[in-house]
């Protein structure tokens, strides 16, 4: 359950009743760093509330806003291809739901572009509404966001206790590399590692 602060509707007409059958994505995305290393999480369930599908990817180096909307991409993409061409977003993204709602205008080069091709899938589709609701009430999708930086920065994830009611628990494993130390930079002998990785140094001599 959420409470949704606000809520956009397409076609067939503003404040058009939802149809029979629709599509509910809760989406989200997060960066470590912002910009860092970033990745988003979409649970897609249908009107009953059954889930349907899980989506996740890891983005590389960007912002949360890039990774936002990367979210909301996925899900339209999902909708249109799989169907119903019906879909209700629910974002803890105030800023991207007040730009899809034009609200707000989307001043960032990079993101001019994921809105355009936000909105022309959203023309795509028969009937679309989205909301926002904080950040507790989408915490699967946060949960799958954070799994997919996990494992773009090399972390293994693990099955949650049953206490947990969480599709993933990441957790860090250590790995070790060697290297050697020239003109000031770290030189990995044995591999390289991912924008954003945390490390600790121990001295060998």
């Amino acid at each position: 359950m959420y409470t949704a602060c606000m809520s956009l509707r397409f076609s067939p007409g503003p404040g058009a009743p939802a149809p029979k059958s629709y599509l509910v994505a809760h989406t989200d995305g997060g960066a470590r760093g912002n910009p860092g290393p970033s990745g988003y999480g979409v649970v897609i369930q249908d009107e009953a509330g059954k889930k349907v599908a899980a989506l996740s990817e890891y983005l590389g180096h960007q912002t949360n806003n890039f990774a936002e909307y990367q979210g909301l991409i996925a899900a339209l993409e999902y909708a249109i291809q799989h169907g119903p061409k019906a879909l209700k977003v629910v974002s803890d993204s105030e800023l991207m739901v007040k730009q899809i709602k034009g609200i707000y205008k989307v001043k960032n080069p990079t993101l001019q572009d994921l809105h355009a091709r936000a909105k022309e899938l959203i023309r795509q589709l028969e009937w679309f509404s989205i909301g926002h609701a904080l950040r507790e009430h989408n915490q699967e999708a946060d949960q799958l966001a954070n799994a997919a930086m996990d494992k773009g920065m090399g972390r293994v994830a693990r099955a949650p206790s049953p206490a947990v009611p969480s599709p993933l628990v990441a957790v860090s494993q250590p790995q070790e590399f060697e290297g050697i130390v020239q003109d000031g930079v770290i030189r990995l002998s044995n591999g390289s590692l991912p924008d954003g990785t945390r490390v600790q140094i121990r001295v060998k001599r």
